[in-house]
């Protein structure tokens, strides 16, 4: 089995790819595969305004939906070891929560606590969107730090997420028509509003997060079999938290905060990745999630945009019809899940 890796993480690459291109030929203006090909490996193939159209717009929006995708199913994994629940997903420990919030704050809040001065542009959205996820990721840090048992600590989060929510119900309650409409359109998320700058501090946070899941992994494949058996072996728990939780705040925060909340991918792209590897071994699992989920989200994007059509679908739709029948099929075979 431990000789198929190579070839499937081949696959996942090859299928990549694929999608990655796919990804940028289709849309309201469908370009050439071949086309599309030609232009990204020499730079000349397409007409002017196929070229603009493939470097300016769909180029860094398939960059953003790999970004996306990878972060989410991170987090995902982490917190379905960390918690070891086959359910626990990026938005258990309420950081997402709070860059809803944070959005929330700035679009419906500005008008009641600043008599409307601030100016809500794709920026101020998400700094108000990170300063939310930061200040909820510090709190469950605190938290952590006090807190010994993993369970009460994800009751913790979930309740960090029922007040944000709360709160955010509160303010769609005062907010104008178009104030909630302008919410209503974030919440549906998109990976096609962000600016060069934007997308590289994305990948920075990203590769970040990246950096302390790889650090981690020996506490993660420890932490499968309980904490007690991972003191055993030398594993600092406190620290192992802070570290898995970190990494979870920094992935989930910075994509909800760039992208709007994407549901499902978190949640489902761990699960099919163990089908496919068979294993649950993290030096495997970590850049199996990372392929498998930028594949998916890639796959939902092109979906959504309709290729062909001038409609464009929110993304949360998509991602929650792929997403939703995972989650049916781990509750019908929920026993048979290893954690």
């Amino acid at each position: 089995m431990k000789g198929a890796y190579p070839y499937r993480f081949l696959l996942l690459v090859i299928i990549l790819f694929i999608s990655f291109v796919i990804n940028i030929s289709l849309g309201s203006v469908e370009i050439p595969f071949s086309v599309t090909l030609k232009e990204l490996f020499t730079g000349v193939g397409a007409t002017d305004s196929s070229s603009y159209i493939i470097w300016e717009y769909r180029l860094p929006k398939a960059f953003t939906a790999i970004l996306v995708g990878s972060g989410l199913s991170l987090s995902g994994l982490l917190m379905q070891t960390l918690f070891r629940n086959p359910l626990a997903g990026p938005f258990v420990l309420g950081i997402s929560s709070g860059a809803s919030l944070g959005a929330a704050f700035l679009i419906m809040g500005s008008g009641i606590f600043t008599a409307g001065v601030l100016l809500v542009t794709d920026i101020s959205l998400a700094v108000a969107s990170s300063m939310g996820s930061v200040l909820v990721l510090l709190a469950v840090i605190a938290m952590a730090r006090k807190v010994k048992d993993t369970m009460a600590l994800l009751i913790i989060g979930l309740m960090f997420g029922s007040i944000t929510a709360a709160v955010v119900t509160v303010l769609s309650y005062f907010a104008k028509a178009e104030e909630l409409q302008q919410y209503i359109y974030w919440s549906f998320g998109t990976v096609g509003n962000l600016s060069g700058s934007q997308v590289v501090l994305l990948t920075a946070i990203c590769l970040f997060g990246l950096l302390l899941s790889i650090l981690s992994i020996k506490s993660l494949n420890a932490l499968l079999l309980g904490e007690n058996y991972a003191k055993s072996l030398g594993v600092r728990i406190r620290q192992a938290r802070f570290l898995i939780i970190l990494a979870t705040g920094l992935l989930a925060g910075a994509v909800t905060a760039f992208a709007g909340p994407i549901a499902f991918i978190g949640l489902a792209v761990p699960h099919l990745t163990r089908q496919l590897f068979n294993t649950t071994d993290h030096k495997i699992l970590v850049p199996g999630v990372i392929l498998y989920g930028a594949i998916l989200l890639l796959i939902c994007d092109t979906i959504a945009q309709l290729p062909g059509s001038s409609y464009v679908l929110p993304i949360n739709a998509i991602t929650s019809i792929v997403g939703a029948p995972v989650v049916i099929w781990l509750l019908v075979r929920k026993r048979k899940m290893i954690f």
